[in-house]
């Protein structure tokens, strides 16, 4: 359904800067997710963190691990467990892809952001294939080769 849609960054929640260093991503997905009462009061507040969350296909459900959102402030005996497993929403057609995807060796779904769009929490999936340590200083090294170019072609 939604594949590679941008959102506004004051929507922005929460973002996972890690996982784009720890991982190299092919393909992403839009996906809801089932939030109980005080949870989406959390959500909004931005207190999610996505840090070591990661997605899973159980059945034909996808479902988010992992992921804490700490309880609400003002909330009462109703308050959330802040590491439940929580129901992704994705269309049967997505799951069926996305289970195809992750029986390959090495192969993961990782939240790379949490956002709020027409008032709905949204988390971007990313199918992503573990990077090894020699991978990422490469790529920090293309990142400051590409930045001193462009500071050479800003003086220009």
């Amino acid at each position: 359904m939604a594949k590679k849609k941008q959102q506004n960054d004051d929507n922005l929640v929460a973002q996972n800067k890690k996982a784009r260093h720890d991982y190299s991503i092919s393909d992403t997905y839009e996906a809801g997710v089932v939030l109980t009462g005080t949870e989406i009061k959390s959500v909004r507040a931005k207190r999610v963190q996505l840090k070591d969350g990661y997605a899973q296909i159980r059945g034909n459900e996808a479902w988010l691990m992992n992921v804490h959102i700490s309880p609400y402030d003002q909330g009462n005996q109703f308050n959330h467990d802040p590491l439940r497993n929580r129901k992704l929403l994705l269309h049967k057609k997505e799951i069926r892809k996305l289970t195809g995807e992750l029986t390959n060796q090495g192969i993961t779904l990782v939240p790379l952001k949490m956002y709020i769009k027409k008032g709905y929490a949204k988390v971007l999936l990313g199918i992503a294939k573990g990077k090894h340590e020699y991978d990422k200083r490469e790529t920090i090294k293309k990142r400051d080769q590409n930045r001193q170019i462009e500071r050479v072609m800003k003086h220009y």
